[in-house]
């Protein structure tokens, strides 16, 4: 199979088993799915987030995301739990669909590491 229609397919079960799990079937986009990871990684599952705070998660997604590509690296945790990253690379000048193709391939190595697709 093609390296990118096995992406695909790997994307579209975590779109699928994401948007039942928690949007009741409606369908997540990129972004939902970067929040989710966020509020995982940051494991305050149960609280409400203010916007600037969800825009943070959304941070932390990417950053975690992108560590095997090597562009961040954990650098500490601070006090209240929440993770922060330092950036080893600059991340290269994609156009659009190019970055979207690079967080869905982060995000599908993301979900087979925690094995939640295999």
């Amino acid at each position: 199979m093609a390296r990118d229609e096995q992406l695909k397919e790997r994307w579209e079960l975590v779109v699928k088993k994401l948007s039942n799990q928690f949007a009741d079937g409606d369908t997540l986009d990129l972004d939902a799915i970067i929040y989710l990871i966020g509020v995982q990684e940051l494991g305050q599952l149960e609280r409400d987030f203010k916007k600037d705070q969800k825009l943070d998660l959304m941070h932390i997604a990417i950053c975690k995301l992108l560590v095997p590509y090597g562009y961040y690296e954990l650098d500490f945790v601070d006090n209240d739990g929440w993770p922060h990253y330092k950036t080893l690379a600059e991340l290269p000048h994609l156009k659009a669909g190019e970055q979207s193709v690079l967080m869905k391939e982060a995000i599908v190595n993301y979900f087979m590491e925690t094995e939640y697709i295999n």
